[in-house]
C-alpha cells in the first residue's frame, strides 16, 4: 500500500469518507498512479491492458459489499484521463464510491477526467456516491471533468450520489442512462461554487422500457461570481415516469442558467419537469438571526440544509 502523506490523506477523507484502508474491493489513485488495490471474493478489479483505467466484475448475487475507487491529485500541472467500466451482475445489491479530490498549491492547473460506465445486470440494486472536492493556495485551476454512462438491465435500480461543494475551478459532467423495463434511476445531485468557479451539468435519460423511471433532481448554490448551467433531459420512448427538478439559489453576482427538457415519444410517457431559482429569502434570515446568529451564520445554515 502506498504510504499517503497528510494532505493526501485529507483529500481522501473528504471524497471517500476513509481514514484507514475499507473492508472490501477498493482501488486508490493518487497523483495518476496506483496506490493500493484489493480485489474480494465476489468483486475482482483488474487494470485494462493499455493502462488507461480499471474493469470491476461483480458477480451474480453478491449482496452488502463495497467497492472504493477514490482518486487523489496532489502534484500541480497533472492531466490524465481515466477509463472504469463496472459489470454489475444479476440480483445484486452493492455500494460504489468513488470521488476524486484536487490540491493544487502551484502554477500549474491540475485535470482529472474520469470516465466511469455502468452495466447493471437484471434485479440488481446499485448506490453510486461520487464526490468531487478541491483546495490548495495556488494559481492553477483544479479542473474535473466526470463522464457517466449507464446501462440498466430489467427490473434494476441504480441510486445515484453527486456532490461538489468545494474548491472546483471548473467542471463539466456528462451523465446518459438507458432503462430498460422496469428499471429505476434517481439521482441527485448538489453543487455549490463560489469566486468565479464555472460548472455544466448535463443528464440525458433514456427511458426504453415499459414501466422504466428516473427522478433527476438537481440543487446548485452559486455565489460570488461562479457562473452554472443545468441541462437535465428525460426522453419517454415506452409506458414510462420520468421527472427532473432544478432548484437554484444564487447570491452575489452569481448566474445560474437552468435548462430542464422532456422529450415524450411514446402516448404513456409521463414526464414532468420543475426549475426554481431565486435568493435566500429575509423572513429566513431573520427568523434565524433572532435565534442568535449572525447573517453570515444564518446563511450558511440555510444553504447547509438546501444541499442535504
Amino acid at each position: 500500500m502506498f504510504k499517503m502523506d497528510e494532505i493526501q490523506k485529507r483529500i481522501l477523507k473528504e471524497v471517500a469518507g476513509l481514514h484507514t484502508i475499507p473492508v472490501g474491493a477498493y482501488n486508490f489513485r493518487v497523483n495518476g498512479k496506483l496506490a493500493g488495490r484489493s480485489s474480494s471474493n465476489n468483486i475482482e478489479i483488474s487494470g485494462k491492458d493499455d493502462g488507461s483505467g480499471i474493469d470491476i466484475q461483480i458477480k451474480d448475487g453478491t449482496v452488502n459489499e463495497s467497492v472504493h475507487i477514490p482518486v487523489v491529485l496532489s502534484a500541480s500541472g497533472l492531466t490524465e484521463t481515466v477509463y472504469n467500466d463496472f459489470y454489475i451482475g444479476t440480483n445484486c445489491d452493492v455500494l460504489i464510491v468513488a470521488g476524486c479530490g484536487i490540491d493544487n498549491c502551484g502554477s500549474q492547473n491540475s485535470e482529472h477526467d474520469g470516465v466511469h460506465r455502468f452495466f447493471i445486470g437484471k434485479n440488481s440494486k446499485v448506490k453510486y456516491v461520487e464526490k468531487h472536492y478541491g483546495s490548495g493556495d495556488g494559481t492553477g485551476k483544479r479542473i474535473l471533468n466526470p463522464v457517466t454512462e449507464v446501462k440498466m438491465d430489467e427490473g434494476s435500480t441504480l441510486e445515484m450520489e453527486m456532490v461538489q461543494i468545494k474548491g472546483v475551478d471548473s467542471t463539466r459532467r456528462m451523465t446518459t442512462a438507458e432503462l430498460d423495463s422496469n428499471a429505476r434511476l434517481i439521482i441527485r445531485e448538489r453543487l455549490m461554487t463560489h469566486g468565479e468557479q464555472k460548472a455544466w451539468s448535463k443528464y440525458r435519460v433514456e427511458l426504453n422500457g415499459e414501466n422504466s423511471s428516473a427522478d433527476v433532481v438537481s440543487r446548485g448554490v452559486a455565489r460570488d461570481k461562479s457562473y452554472q448551467k443545468l441541462d437535465l433531459c428525460i426522453v419517454g420512448n415506452a409506458a414510462c415516469h420520468g421527472h427532473t427538478e432544478c432548484d437554484s439559489i444564487i447570491m452575489d453576482e452569481g448566474k445560474i442558467l437552468a435548462v430542464p427538457s422532456l422529450e415524450a415519444n411514446h402516448v404513456d410517457a409521463m414526464l414532468v419537469h420543475e426549475a426554481a431559482i431565486g435568493k435566500i429569502a429575509g423572513e429566513q434570515l431573520i427568523k434565524l438571526m433572532t435565534l442568535g446568529l449572525t447573517e453570515k451564520e444564518a446563511e450558511e445554515q440555510i444553504i447547509n440544509g438546501f444541499l442535504k
